[in-house]
């Protein structure tokens, strides 16, 4: 990733946090997964506000950073936004919860329904789960309600 799209990538979401009121301070990091850069955003006690119930107010921010971002830049360019490491925690417990899961389903023959998950989320167990050669994984249901069911191979 060229320095000159970091550096947007940083001018941007500092923009966009100045002109929501708040301040904070603006890190870019690089990452050996797809989306290779992340932005984390470090603020005191406002975070809360930024990071929204279930983080639905930091997607919105990240969804909105990428527009601009995409607008002001040549690279096609994907990037994490974060905030005080909030999603970096979020993704650790879920996964966590995706290993419970594939325990579970081995352990006990049978599939383990995991309680619905965002996009972004049941991605994370679909790409963890893989690398388990005694699990498989399959999304059902519609929209919010969407999650993942984990099922043993040895039942196949």
């Amino acid at each position: 990733m060229q320095q000159q799209t970091k550096e947007i990538i940083k001018k941007t979401v500092e923009e966009i946090i100045e002109k929501m009121g708040f301040t904070a301070t603006v890190e870019i990091s690089e990452t050996t997964e797809e989306d290779s850069i992340v932005c984390n955003i470090a603020t005191g006690s406002d975070s809360h506000f930024l990071i929204g119930q279930h983080g639905i107010n930091l997607q919105a921010l990240q969804h909105i950073a990428r527009l601009i971002v995409r607008k002001r830049s040549d690279d096609k360019v994907r990037f994490i936004l974060d905030i005080n490491d909030y999603r970096q925690q979020k993704n650790q417990t879920v996964i966590e919860q995706a290993e419970a899961a594939a325990k579970q389903a081995i352990d006990e023959h049978r599939s383990v329904v995991m309680k619905p998950m965002s996009t972004y989320e049941r991605r994370i167990v679909h790409m963890e789960l893989s690398k388990n050669s005694n699990v498989i994984t399959e999304s059902i249901g519609e929209g919010e309600g969407r999650k993942i069911v984990v099922k043993p191979t040895d039942t196949l």
